[in-house]
This record gives structure tokens, C-alpha cells and sequence, in this order.
């Protein structure tokens, strides 16, 4: 199936008696254990609803196998405790989300992992190296100044070395970008996002071939984090528009983040989109679309982003992203709240940097409610 018709109907599960089109939810905690080879339990990640996800998720990445999990951390976490042990280093990419960030400077040392942070092209990622190295984990497109990494040549890094490759794609959705068809190991997604659309759900899942997601479902089930049989109901329902809704998203980021970068109250616009953009022919070349997500500077000296952002209408100040509405946000305080000061300065996060998630909405009419804030 292509990937618009896989949204619609892979790993739908059929119920032969009421013959819907739906998979039904079973809301059951407890199953009938006979004449089975393992027991299912929502804690042993193998209930029907969560089975039916991550079917479908699987084949909209082209991968194996997948867990689902109750949130992008618990995913991310998860698959850290499981490629990672005492001993073991990481490299990661300098920019990603605030709560990895935190996750990765306040825990892992605890757990005597250690770690290193480096910038998103393949020579520093290389450099970081060391000889405990076990995993190089990036975000592509990074959140918030939507930086691509060169995936093909990451894959190849990992080969080389022997290390794990992991990539948080949230930012991209399946829609756009599937990071295993160019040698990756491991394809993580906040649901929270994309995946699920309306903001109403949290979820997360970790995908991959068969063997290496056995071993994070094992871990799973030792730290819990599983998805209740509503939410994988309501996730599986929205996968069904996921295509529709992000093409949409898409256009109407592109058609933004063109025309504030022509506007005089506007400072530098990021978008992967724009051949401004120092990583467009990185995203062009791995890309189906550039996404919702851009940002930009407030160029208007007399305000504050503060004041911006209560003057706005339509667009809702709000945290997370990839919602059918448009939202918009400070990162500095908010999703890079965690990260130093002096960090953010040196990636370019300024207390100026807006981000904008772009819903499915008129355009114009986004537009006219940022020209008339600004």
C-alpha cells in the first residue's frame, strides 16, 4: 500500500462478529491466559489496541517491529536504558527537545552513562566519539531552529563504528521523512504531536527491526509507560488523517515562514523549507515536505515577545505542537526552559526566537493575525 492508504488501513484489527471497519477497543486489563504463548497485558505492551498502532506505524516507517508507549519521554528514556549501560557513552546532538536535554544532564550520569553533545553535522558528530560510545542520537529537523542532519551519512558513521543510530522524528512525521529507509536503527515520535494531531492525546513510540525492539519492549515492560486502550483507540483513529492533515500543514508553513521572511518586522526565519535556511539541501534531499514547524526573531525592538503574543487573535499560545490549530510559543520559556542560558545563546535560541506551529487553517488568515500582532 502507499502511504496515504497504509494510514487508512494497516493493522486495523477486524472484529469478525460485529464486522465494523474500526478496531474495537478493549478496555480489558486482564486476558484469559490458556492456550496462549505469552500472556497479553497492557504492561506487556501486547493488547490488541496496541498491537493495531503499531501495525500501522510500522508501515508508514517501512520498519519491523515498534513499542507504544504513554509519551515521547517514555519512548526516549525507555530506548536509552536499553542501548545504554554503566560505562557506555552517548553522543548526541547539541539541539534537541528541552526535556531530552534535561532527561540526558540530570540522569544518565546517575546511572554511570556517560555523554557528549555536539553539533549536527557529521564531522562533529564523528569527533565526539569516544571508545565507550554505544549510541549517536539526533533530532531531524531540531526543535527550534528546525536544523536537518544528513541521515544517509549518519547511517553510515554508525555502520562504521559499530554504533546504534537513533533519530526523534517528531518534527517531520512519517508523512515527510522516514529516517530508516537510509540506514538508521532506531525511529523515535512524540504522538503527542503529529501522530496524534488534535492535542488531546500524550503518547510515544520507538520503531525499528525486530530484534532491537524485542529488547526495548523487555525494558519496557520493567519500567511501564504503556498506553492505555482510549488513547491507542483515539491514536489509531487519527493516523487515518495524518497524511491529509500534515500535506495541509506543510503548504501553509512554506506560505508563512515565505512571507516573514519578507516582512520588515521580522529578524531571521527558520524554516528547512527557505533557501535561506543553512540545512535546506540537507532537508531538500531527505525530505518529502519541510513540515508545520518554523521560527523566527521578533524584529520589533519596542516590544516584547511577551507582548507579541497576548496581541495575537487566533493563534493560541500554547505548549507542545502539531495540532490541527496553530500555536505559538517562546522556547527559551518553554521548551528550552531546561537547557543554560549560555547554551541556548551559543545554539542561537534567543529570548526573541518565536516558534510557530502551523495548523490546518486558512493561511491568510494566520498571516493576517501575525501582521496585525506584530
Amino acid at each position: 500500500m502507499k502511504p496515504e492508504t497504509a494510514s487508512v488501513h494497516a493493522g486495523t484489527h477486524l472484529d469478525p462478529n460485529t464486522r465494523g471497519v474500526n478496531t474495537p477497543i478493549y478496555t480489558s486489563s486482564a486476558y484469559d491466559y490458556r492456550e496462549r504463548s505469552e500472556p497479553v497485558y497492557p504492561r506487556l505492551f501486547n493488547t490488541p489496541n496496541q498491537q493495531a498502532v503499531v501495525a500501522k506505524l510500522a508501515a508508514l516507517e517501512n520498519a519491523e517491529d515498534g513499542v507504544l508507549f504513554s509519551s515521547g519521554m517514555a519512548a526516549i528514556s525507555t530506548l536509552f536504558l536499553t542501548l545504554l549501560k554503566a560505562g557506555d557513552h552517548v553522543v548526541l546532538q547539541d539541539q534537541i527537545y528541552g526535556g531530552t536535554y534535561a532527561f540526558v544532564v540530570n540522569l544518565l550520569e546517575r546511572a554511570g552513562i556517560g555523554y557528549s553533545f555536539a553539533a549536527p553535522d557529521i564531522a562533529s558528530l564523528q569527533a565526539a566519539v569516544t571508545a565507550q560510545t554505544r549510541m549517536i542520537y539526533v533530532e531531524s529537523p531540531a526543535n527550534p531552529l528546525l536544523q536537518a542532519v544528513d541521515l544517509q551519512g549518519l547511517a553510515a558513521l554508525g555502520r562504521e563504528l559499530g554504533v546504534a543510530t537513533v533519530i526523534d522524528s517528531t518534527f517531520a512525521s512519517p508523512v515527510n521523512q522516514n529516517p530508516l529507509q537510509f540506514g538508521l536503527d532506531v525511529v523515535i515520535h512524540s504522538g503527542t504531536k503529529y501522530l496524534g494531531g488534535h492535542s488531546d492525546l500524550c503518547c510515544g513510540v520507538a520503531l525499528g527491526n525486530q530484534a532491537l525492539m524485542e529488547q526495548v519492549r523487555q525494558t519496557a515492560t520493567y519500567l511501564g509507560g504503556s498506553l492505555d486502550a482510549q488513547s491507542c483507540y483515539l491514536l489509531e483513529r487519527s493516523l487515518k488523517t495524518l497524511h491529509v492533515r500534515v500535506q495541509r500543514q506543510n503548504d501553509n508553513a512554506l506560505f508563512l515562514a515565505r512571507a516573514l521572511e519578507r516582512h520588515p518586522q521580522v529578524g531571521r526565519v527558520y524554516y528547512p523549507g527557505l533557501e535561506s535556511h543553512p540545512s535546506h539541501a540537507i532537508a531538500k534531499a531527505q525530505m518529502r515536505g519541510f513540515g508545520g514547524m518554523l521560527s523566527f526573531e521578533l524584529g520589533v525592538e519596542a516590544t516584547t515577545p511577551e507582548l507579541f503574543l497576548q496581541k495575537l487573535q487566533l493563534i493560541q499560545p500554547a505548549l507542545s505542537l502539531g495540532g490541527v490549530e496553530t500555536t505559538v510559543c517562546v522556547p527559551a520559556l518553554t521548551s528550552h526552559k531546561n537547557v543554560p542560558a549560555e547554551e541556548r545563546q551559543r545554539q542561537g535560541i534567543t529570548a526573541r526566537t518565536i516558534r510557530l506551529s502551523v495548523g490546518i487553517e486558512n493561511a491568510e488568515d494566520l498571516l493576517a493575525d501575525i501582521e496585525a500582532a506584530l
